[in-house]
C-alpha cells in the first residue's frame, strides 16, 4: 500500500488572519548569524533563531474541551485519539454561508461520499470558504457553520474531533456558538483553519493534527496533514 502525504495546514505568518478575539501573530528575531557569531566569538558557524507570539488559537489549530467547559480538559490533558486516526471528509461546499449546516444536510454528504460515521471517526467538513474567501475581508465574516442540531447529530454518533475549512465550526451569526457548546456537552474538540481539503473530500484516510504540549493550554497550532492511499 502507499500512502501520499497531503497538508491541510495554513501558513504561519505575521499578519496572518486571525478569530478577532484572540491574538495577532508577531514573528521577531532572536538573534542573526553575524549577532551570534559575534556572541559566541566562532568564526566559523553563526545560529540564527526568531520569536512568535502567536495564539493557542492562531492558524490551524484544535481547541482543548477547557477552552469552552471550565471542568474540562486542558490540551495537555487530553488523550491524543482526539488528534489522530480515521477521518472522513464531506462535500458541503454547496451550503450557501447565510444557510446553517444541518442534520440533513450532513446525511446527505455523506451518502454522496458512499462512507458512513463510525464511532471514534474525525470528521472535516469541506465548505470551500477557504478556496473562495481566504485573503479577503469575508474570510472572518462569511462562512456557513452547524446548527445545534448538526453539531449534536455528529457528536451522538461518536464523532471526536469536528473540522473545517472556515475559521470556526460555528455559524458567525450564532453567538451560542452552537458546535463549541456540543464539544463541550460531549467532551470533544474541534479543529479550525484547515485547508486543502478538496484533496481529500468524499475520502476516508488516516489524518494526523497533533497539538503542542502547552501546559493548561487552551487549545493549540498543528500541523495537520491527510495520508491518502494511492
Amino acid at each position: 500500500m502507499t500512502l501520499r502525504m497531503i497538508d491541510l495546514s495554513q501558513e504561519i505568518y505575521q499578519g496572518m488572519s486571525v478569530y478577532p478575539m484572540h491574538q495577532p501573530t508577531f514573528i521577531m528575531t532572536n538573534m542573526t548569524h553575524e549577532d551570534n557569531m559575534k556572541t559566541t566569538g566562532s568564526k566559523t558557524l553563526g545560529f540564527s533563531a526568531r520569536n512568535l507570539l502567536i495564539s493557542e488559537h492562531g492558524g490551524t489549530h484544535s481547541d482543548a474541551v477547557w477552552e469552552y467547559k471550565p471542568t474540562g480538559e486542558t490540551i495537555d490533558k487530553m488523550s491524543l485519539d482526539f488528534f489522530w486516526g480515521s477521518a472522513i471528509c464531506v462535500d458541503l461546499s454547496h451550503i450557501p454561508p447565510t444557510n446553517y449546516i444541518e442534520p440533513k444536510d450532513l446525511e446527505e454528504a455523506i451518502r454522496k461520499a458512499g462512507e458512513e460515521i463510525r464511532r471514534g471517526d474525525i470528521f472535516l467538513m469541506y465548505t470551500g470558504h477557504f478556496d473562495r474567501s481566504f485573503g479577503t475581508d469575508k474570510w472572518q465574516t462569511t462562512y456557513s457553520g452547524l446548527s445545534y442540531a448538526a453539531a449534536r447529530w455528529l457528536a451522538e454518533r461518536g464523532v471526536v474531533n469536528i473540522g473545517v475549512d472556515a475559521p470556526a465550526i460555528d455559524h458567525p451569526e450564532d453567538l451560542d456558538f452552537s458546535g463549541h457548546l456540543i464539544c463541550g456537552e460531549f467532551n470533544i474538540t474541534n479543529t479550525e483553519n484547515l485547508c486543502n481539503l478538496d484533496k481529500v473530500v468524499n475520502k476516508r484516510f488516516l489524518y494526523f493534527g497533533l497539538p503542542l504540549r502547552i501546559r493548561d493550554g487552551s487549545g493549540s497550532p498543528i500541523r495537520a496533514v491527510a495520508l491518502v492511499e494511492e
